[in-house]
């Protein structure tokens, strides 16, 4: 398992990656051609991976994202040491807070 501040990073394997994301759509990289896989709302700052890859959301309003790195990778943050990626399949999930009446994703 890899944490880089509120995204944690589950390595699966390649059986487990559900059948429906071969037809699922990917997420497009950000302008600097990075997958981005969170988004600091306030510090425009993101947890990122850099270097050949695919990035799928499960379905669902929060739902996980699975990341393929068939090279391995790097992921980055303007405010954290980078991780370094074997090649592989991963579960990204991001970590959510309890507010009164609602589970959210922690805003960065």
């Amino acid at each position: 398992m890899f944490r880089q501040g509120d995204v944690l990073i589950v390595p699966v394997t390649a059986e487990a990656v559900p059948p429906h994301v071969g037809g699922a759509p990917r997420e497009p990289r950000d302008g600097r051609g990075r997958l981005v896989l969170a988004l600091g709302e306030v510090t425009g700052h993101a947890h990122a991976v850099v270097g050949p890859g695919e990035l799928v959301r499960e379905p669902g309003p929060s739902g996980p994202m699975l990341l393929h790195l068939p090279e391995g990778g790097r992921v980055v943050h303007e405010e954290h040491a980078a991780i370094v990626l074997p090649k592989g399949w991963f579960r990204v999930i991001r970590q959510r807070e309890y507010v009164p009446g609602s589970v959210r994703i922690v805003a960065d």
